[in-house]
């Protein structure tokens, strides 16, 4: 049998990094692409650079292109409204293009923002309406109809959290640091509000590989949108009081708003929770790693 070839976008980032480990732990050719900071066995790619996705594609032939990137802080995205539309649009359409033209299967990493998140709404299953609440949202909505328009997979997840180089890679990673650096100084409000699914990179670059392999013979009546999601329910206060928990710090100077900040710059939904059946219907796993357990275990601080 021969070597399927899978392309990763993004291959330097949080999720990209699990999921070039995934893949090539499970046999498969694996090309890595990153911009800022390829080096080593990654190639170096401008996803901007359409003449240059084209040639890679045509030449490397994949069976499975994953596009892990984007620009994926909503803060970020409405201060850069262009160089946002430029990566999480136009580069997809690059790849779409070039998938569709040389029999590939293009799995487009898309978000649960796609949704309203408002009470009472979720969970949303992958044909719920969608109805994104912010700039970074319809971006991502945008890229999903632009793969959905040339035979590709949309593969929408929450927040995600991991294995990391650096804490800032990560919406949920970053409080660790939030905790650490504000133990026994002035109090600081967290969000006690918004409902979120933290998901672990190793979990969804698993089931990745796992939607690859039914998909890489191309995408016949399989589903052209899927959704992963760990079921863990945490608000930003609370997932601040595991990380004290767990480093053995206080988390009294951390104090709960359970309200929606109504001057914030970018509306956040309130849970945008994903329905992850069309997974359960396909048979893939859909089981999470434990949040708290992850974290004792990553953080040498697994207690008895």
């Amino acid at each position: 049998m021969s070597q399927h070839t899978v392309i990763i976008t993004g291959a330097t980032g949080q999720l990209g990094r699990q999921c070039m480990k995934a893949f090539k732990e499970a046999g498969w050719n694996t090309i890595g692409t990153g911009f800022s900071r390829a080096s080593g066995d990654i190639r170096k790619l401008d996803l901007g650079d359409e003449e240059a996705v084209k040639k890679l594609i045509k030449e490397t032939k994949p069976r499975v292109l994953i596009h892990t990137a984007a620009e994926r802080a909503p803060d970020k995205c409405a201060n850069d409204p262009s160089g946002t539309q430029r990566l999480n649009v136009s580069a997809t359409q690059y790849l779409a293009d070039s998938c569709l033209a040389n029999d590939a299967v293009m799995i487009y990493i898309s978000t649960d923002y796609v949704f309203p998140g408002k009470e009472g709404e979720a969970p949303y299953s992958h044909d719920s309406p969608t109805s994104p609440p912010n700039f970074y949202g319809e971006t991502k909505l945008a890229g999903e109809e632009v793969v959905k328009e040339r035979g590709g997979v949309v593969f929408r997840v929450p927040v995600l959290y991991g294995e990391t180089e650096y804490m800032g890679e990560s919406a949920v990673n970053t409080l660790m640091d939030t905790v650490w650096n504000k133990a026994g100084k002035p109090e600081i409000e967290m969000d006690a509000w918004s409902i979120r699914y933290p998901t672990n990179t190793m979990d969804v670059a698993r089931v990745l590989k796992d939607v690859a392999d039914l998909y890489k013979q191309g995408r016949g009546s399989l589903p052209e949108i899927l959704q992963f999601s760990a079921e863990e329910r945490f608000t930003k206060y609370e997932i601040c009081k595991i990380f004290a928990d767990v480093m053995g710090l206080p988390h009294q100077h951390i104090k709960g708003n359970a309200e929606n900040d109504p001057n914030s710059t970018v509306v956040r939904p309130y849970d945008c929770h994903l329905s992850t059946q069309a997974l359960k219907d396909l048979g893939i796993d859909v089981s999470a790693t434990p949040f708290k357990i992850w974290w004792q275990k990553y953080m040498g601080a697994y207690k008895k």
